[in-house]
């Protein structure tokens, strides 16, 4: 067991406990942050990381144990606390003002002033300089609702500096990045400690940890289990530590049994929302027990595609033909009842009532039918003994199916829509994005329930960003590229390298 001296550290969390009501998110959690150092917070969805941070950052306060920062203990009962002692956090949901510019948003609340009015030229030269210094490249008169998710994170980081921050905290910070604005903000991590500031990364992207991580403190089922030092540690030690139990990166699956066509889409035509052209006569089989991947770069049209098979946006041309039959623009509840279920690619915007609750999230498609309501009355004891049981077969962590899903973790709530629609026992199963924001653990879940929904002979279209994840699950792979199928391939038969090509628009 390591142990440090009180002063050593910048920051020291001595047994600290959060309790919500009889839940307990973290138990008695020890940890201790040197200066310098990027320190990593790993643990499974649901764990308690970002319990921790927020209560670290000012944004809850801890049920017992203490708070030690630069050797003295501190009761951190705000934000404003956590800014004056020098602790700023970069949240996973960006916290910024979309009508706002860049430099606006960084001031805010902290405003420079020259006599009564606002300097907004200081606050800006103030912000190149800083920017300058920490390689975080932005455009300070830039409206926050034009700048790119990549550019956002950026001022979210300049606006914990420009108060004095020397402690870091970052929540998930990859999650809607891609992998050109990864491997900038690993730069930008490893600038800011060279320029002596510390910083605490809340991630369970293991790749991420070894690139750039000192040590780690790995976080399980709200209980600190160990700190180690990150060097010479691979991804499936890290793992194991993470979920306490060996993890396969690779799933098991025999040969696909392809039976009759499911989804057969014949020269589609789909407008994106300005009116140009988004899916360009487009044509794609699925078969009944094989998993067709879809990958492109993110805005080639995937995303329309997967709203016009659901009867979320308009044809505009073409069939799109579900076991035989055009279900082309008709609602989305018509498609769901031709045995068709969609987990989406934006679990908040499309696939959740956040301030309703897990029980009532888990049944959205189905309340309507019995056991589940009769004559049209819901029978809450039925859906709450239904959500329990799938919360126990999908392992959703929560307090319980009466709280509402918002009060889960990104994972847990993706694991929640995962088990609905799978529940649904559909004939043809679309799935986008289905492990973003997951942790090791549950996407080797995830993956497996997939492979099954396929040998259980149902037809399943996986569209996915991530490349390890087609090339492992798919059993054919559509390339996608401006509106139209570049190629298609077997994962067995290809490389990252010619999907790339394909996905740029080029021949193999």
């Amino acid at each position: 067991m390591e142990h440090f001296m009180t002063g050593q550290n910048v920051i020291e969390m001595h047994e600290v406990t959060k309790k919500f009501g009889d839940f307990i998110a973290n138990d008695h959690i020890n940890l201790q942050v040197q200066k310098g150092e990027i320190h990593a917070l790993l643990g499974e969805n649901g764990a308690g990381k970002s319990t921790l941070m927020n209560m670290l950052s000012g944004l809850l306060e801890p049920t017992s144990g203490e708070i030690f920062v630069n050797g003295k203990v501190e009761k951190i009962d705000s934000p404003s606390k956590a800014s004056k002692l020098g602790i700023g956090m970069v949240h996973q949901h960006f916290m910024l003002v979309d009508a706002f510019t860049v430099t606006e948003n960084i001031i805010l609340g902290n405003e420079t002033m020259r006599g009564m009015t606002l300097d907004i030229k200081k606050a800006e030269q103030d912000i190149l300089a800083l920017s300058q210094k920490y390689g975080l490249e932005v455009t300070p008169d830039a409206l926050v609702s034009d700048i790119g998710v990549g550019q956002q994170q950026r001022v979210e980081i300049l606006k914990t500096l420009y108060r004095g921050a020397e402690i870091l905290i970052f929540d998930e910070p990859t999650a809607v990045l891609t992998p050109a604005e990864i491997a900038e903000l690993m730069t930008i991590l490893q600038n800011l400690v060279k320029e002596g500031k510390s910083i605490i990364l809340i991630t369970h992207k293991l790749d991420e940890i070894r690139a750039v991580a000192n040590r780690v403190t790995v976080i399980r089922r709200g209980k600190s289990i160990e700190t180690v030092e990150v060097a010479g540690r691979d991804n499936k030690e890290l793992a194991e530590m993470m979920v306490g139990h060996s993890v396969s990166f690779i799933t098991e699956k025999c040969a696909a049994k392809p039976g009759q066509v499911v989804l057969d889409i014949e020269n589609l035509v789909v407008n994106e929302s300005r009116g140009t052209q988004a899916v360009k006569s487009l044509d794609l089989q699925v078969h009944a027990g094989e998993i067709v991947g879809l990958a492109g770069i993110d805005g080639n049209g995937q995303s329309e595609l997967i709203q016009a098979i659901t009867g979320l946006t308009h044809v505009v041309s073409g069939q799109i033909k579900v076991k035989g039959e055009n279900v082309a623009n008709r609602r989305p509840r018509q498609i769901t009842e031709m045995s068709v279920a969609h987990v989406p690619e934006d679990r908040h915007r499309d696939g959740l009532e956040l301030d309703m609750t897990v029980a009532e999230n888990i049944v959205l498609q189905t309340y309507y039918k019995t056991p589940l309501s009769q004559h049209g009355i819901l029978d809450y004891k039925v859906i709450n003994a239904h959500a329990r049981d799938l919360m126990a077969e999908f392992d959703v962590r929560g307090a319980s199916e009466l709280v509402p899903i918002s009060a889960l973790s990104g994972g847990n709530q993706q694991k929640a829509i995962i088990a609905r629609e799978i529940d649904l026992n559909p004939d043809l199963l679309i799935v986008s994005q289905p492990t973003r924001g997951l942790d090791v653990g549950a996407i080797e879940y995830i993956h497996k329930r997939l492979i099954q929904a396929r040998d259980e002979g149902k037809a399943v279209l996986v569209v996915s960003f991530e490349l390890d994840e087609i090339l492992n699950v798919s059993d054919r792979i559509a390339v996608i590229h401006d509106g139209k199928i570049q190629g298609i391939v077997k994962p067995s038969e290809t490389t990252k390298q010619e999907l790339g090509i394909l996905m740029v628009g080029g021949k193999v």
